[in-house]
């Protein structure tokens, strides 16, 4: 069990590395202890330990990562960035704080393939009591959606047709509409993504009779330093939506078996659905449309026909009579 420790009455005045103290002093196992201490610390004195907490931006937590690892091997990038984002989401929840910023992602380890994680597994996973309804709702649209994790992330509720079970999203790559700086996200090309009853069950209960804002909320408002565009925040509860990096440290903490940094990655959803897909038979022309892919060889990978389509397509090389 994790200790308490007391913060300053005043949080606004709690240096990086007064914070980073703290949250080392609250963890009760050794080896975690031992395991966080290097990326902790060396960020803290990257970002200056003398520095309000408060003052630092998401931002700098990403330039100081790069700076300390950004060259190191991906097992250690990956640990060290699972580190720091559990040191600054425990700041977070006792006041204001940064977070690894988006653009600051997990590294896929060189060389292997993205884990395919079974339906029983997933299924699982939303089932767990501990799993909050938010992430029960994020996960089950990840992997009925097969969409990237940044495209859920970012739907509002505005974008959602809850009948017809799909919404808009603005995808990878998405072409403007108009040749200008600074489009807004109504002039690009936007896509749809589909999901099932798994996340129409639980969309109702999540939103909670709101009728515009993300659909995927932080439980806390942002802190006076950190700037927010109108789409980013709920106009009726002024809460943030969740980030990337938040939301890949609660599917971390929920499936993590060996330690922070362990665990199932957003994009294995996504990775999963489609194999799953290709395995029940889908063509490959479905699953592009599904995935959204424009390349073929880019979608191949997923299409594995299962034993029983594989015996039908041979019937038909049987001779002449055998088919009547």
């Amino acid at each position: 069990m994790s200790t308490v420790v007391a913060l300053p009455t005043n949080p606004s005045a709690l240096t990086v590395g007064r914070a980073a103290e703290l949250f080392l002093d609250s963890l009760a196992n050794p080896n975690t202890i031992r395991s966080y201490a290097t990326a902790v610390g060396k960020t803290a004195e990257k970002l200056g330990e003398h520095r309000p907490l408060a003052t630092v931006a998401d931002d700098d937590v990403g330039e100081a990562l790069e700076s300390l690892w950004g060259r190191a091997s991906v097992s250690t990038w990956n640990a060290r960035r699972a580190a720091v984002g559990s040191w600054l989401a425990w700041c977070r929840d006792r006041g204001d704080a940064p977070a690894v910023p988006g653009w600051c992602k997990r590294l896929a380890t060189p060389d292997s393939e993205t884990p395919v994680r079974s339906r029983l597994a997933i299924d699982r996973l939303v089932a767990r009591r501990e799993v909050a309804l938010r992430e029960k709702t994020l996960y089950r649209m990840l992997y009925e959606t097969a969409g990237r994790a940044e495209e859920i992330l970012g739907l509002n509720i505005e974008d959602l047709d809850l009948t017809g079970r799909r919404a808009a999203v603005k995808a990878k790559g998405a072409r403007a509409k108009t040749r200008r700086r600074g489009q807004a996200r109504e002039d690009v090309v936007l896509e749809t993504v589909y999901w099932d009853a798994g996340a129409a069950r639980l969309l109702p209960r999540l939103l909670k009779g709101r009728t515009r804002g993300p659909v995927f909320l932080t439980h806390r408002r942002p802190g006076p330093g950190k700037i927010l565009g109108p789409r980013d925040t709920c106009p009726d509860t002024e809460l943030a939506r969740l980030s990337y990096g938040q939301a890949r440290a609660l599917l971390d903490a929920h499936t993590a078996m060996r330690g922070p940094g362990t665990g199932w990655d957003l994009h294995e959803f996504r990775h999963s659905a489609l194999t799953h897909l290709g395995e029940q038979g889908a063509s490959l022309l479905l699953l592009m449309a599904k995935s959204r892919h424009k390349k073929p060889e880019n979608v191949r990978r997923y299409f594995k026909p299962s034993d029983q389509a594989i015996a039908e397509v041979t019937s038909l090389l049987a001779p002449g009579d055998a088919r009547r």
